[in-house]
């Protein structure tokens, strides 16, 4: 890269980082089922980027998405205006997603563990919890038959990087395969958060830490996670947002900030 390109423009906030590192990520993949918020401006900046190419597909039912500006939910009608399609529940689930025709979900997590568990349900006990949560909506399904998972977390901390889950709302292939539960994908690849990258193989491995952000070590990472994390032989140093990704970013993708806040 050229110096220009290298030099940030002004603070880069949370989101900025986070949604900038994933859409780098996506760089030769050619389907995502993206979320809304952090997912849906990863998924637009790599568009612009790395991935000219990528088709964004989103749980109600809209696949190859063309919105002339940022949905506000999965039901914003500005989703459908000139999409490639628009399915059914059954289409999207059981042909789309169980035929295998999407290369990275994205999914998010309030708990994460070694083997890309996620947990979306409750915080504390099951009976009295601290904290009620969402849920799984399509998550179990796209975990299961996405050929991998991103996942990206706000927070870095022992309670959200878990030894051991609160509750298991979407298990991935390891979990699955010992319930006798044979999925199509390999799960959770990639983990994005506001210190650094995990990553993992597939069936077998743990997350380890390949990369992190500028002026964050790899005690800092290890001190922030409920388990031993395993670290890779050279760790990394995330390359800082350019001022092109920036102005992308910021004047193109979600000019109105929408999740840019």
């Amino acid at each position: 890269m050229s110096e220009e390109c290298t030099q940030t423009t002004g603070a880069v906030t949370s989101s900025e980082l986070l949604s900038v590192v994933a859409a780098r990520e996506l760089a030769g993949r050619r389907t995502v089922f993206a979320g809304i918020g952090l997912p849906t401006l990863a998924a637009e900046l790599a568009h612009l980027t790395v991935a000219p190419e990528i088709e964004a597909v989103y749980e109600s039912g809209v696949c190859g998405a063309h919105p002339s500006r940022l949905p506000e939910t999965i039901a914003d009608a500005v989703l459908i205006t000139g999409a490639e399609a628009v399915l059914t529940m059954p289409a999207l689930f059981g042909s789309v997603l169980q035929g295998g025709h999407i290369d990275v979900g994205f999914l998010g997590a309030a708990q994460i563990d070694r083997w890309g568990n996620l947990n979306t349900s409750v915080i504390g006990e099951w009976e009295r919890p601290s904290v009620r949560l969402p849920g799984s909506g399509g998550a179990v399904e796209v975990m299961a038959n996405a050929r991998e998972v991103f996942v990206v977390m706000r927070r870095h901390t022992p309670r959200s990087f878990a030894g051991t889950l609160d509750f298991c709302t979407t298990p991935g292939p390891d979990r699955a395969l010992a319930d006798g539960i044979r999925p199509l994908g390999t799960g959770v690849t990639r983990v994005i958060t506001e210190l650094g990258i995990l990553a993992r193989d597939g069936v077998g491995d743990e997350l380890r830490l390949v990369a992190v952000h500028p002026g964050v070590t790899v005690g800092q990472v290890r001190a922030a996670t409920g388990w031993e994390l395993k670290v890779a032989d050279t760790v990394t140093t995330v390359e800082p947002p350019t001022d092109a990704e920036l102005r992308l970013l910021r004047d193109d993708v979600d000019p109105h900030r929408v999740y840019l806040r």
